[in-house]
């Protein structure tokens, strides 16, 4: 029964380490290069794109934050047009 059990542990250490000598060597090769840059642009892009939102909102934010404060101080409310006198 031993000499089962390490016969085993044997061949599930052999195909756990030429799986993963494949998953190397595949990684090693122009396409498996390919693959890992491509996904590091997808992830970058993901990154990128999800700040600009993060920057996009808190610009938002201010400006209201902003054209509360010129409301509240002046009593002028930004963005609208000024009727002149002969209107």
């Amino acid at each position: 029964m031993r000499r089962l059990f390490w016969f085993g542990l044997g061949i599930a250490a052999g195909v756990f380490a030429t799986r993963k000598a494949g998953q190397a060597a595949h990684a090693a090769t122009p396409a498996g290069i390919g693959e890992n840059v491509g996904q590091g642009l997808r992830e970058l892009a993901g990154a990128l794109g999800t700040f600009g939102a993060d920057v996009r909102a808190g610009m938002s934010e201010r400006e209201q934050e902003l054209q509360d404060t010129v409301e509240r101080q002046t009593g002028f409310t930004p963005g609208r047009r000024a009727r002149r006198a002969d209107d």
